[in-house]
């Protein structure tokens, strides 16, 4: 029997943009619960951002977060003694915790420069339609495609 659902926890938007969407990017680059040294990544990163595109970096960054975000996804499903990959829609929330996870991911795993500059750098990406959480989601997207054969055991 499955317990009960996770209570939803709100989170106080940003001080800078009053963006609740930031909010959560922030608490999810934030380590050993230094916020401020987060909240300085994200911020610079912003400024990188409205330095090289000369746009508004929050609008950049929603629509970078929107380009990453998945549609499909595959779960493994255990039907008879076999593991199948069934694609499956994923969820809103799910949704936008992939995408901020696959830009951050794909920041961390550039090498040379300082966190802002490569997160910037990734963000913009995102929102060209290029970079490694682009790849991320593609590569995601290609397996559910590729197990669609799967999708009428989908539960």
């Amino acid at each position: 029997m499955r317990r009960r659902r996770a209570k939803i926890r709100q989170i106080a938007p940003d001080p800078v943009y009053g963006d609740v969407l930031v909010a959560k990017f922030i608490n999810k680059i934030m380590w050993d619960g230094k916020k401020t040294v987060a909240q300085k990544i994200v911020y610079r990163a912003f400024d990188y951002i409205k330095q090289k595109l000369g746009k508004d970096p929050l609008e950049v960054f929603k629509q970078a977060v929107e380009n990453v975000k998945p549609v499909l996804e595959v779960r493994p499903r255990r039907v008879g003694g076999a593991t199948y990959q069934v694609p499956i829609e994923v969820q809103e929330p799910r949704r936008t915790s992939l995408a901020l996870k696959w830009i951050i991911e794909a920041a961390r795993a550039k090498k040379g420069k300082p966190m802002y500059l490569k997160l910037g750098e990734e963000l913009i990406a995102a929102y060209q339609g290029t970079g490694a959480a682009i790849k991320k989601r593609d590569d995601v997207h290609k397996m559910a495609e590729a197990n669609r054969a799967f999708a009428h055991l989908r539960w």
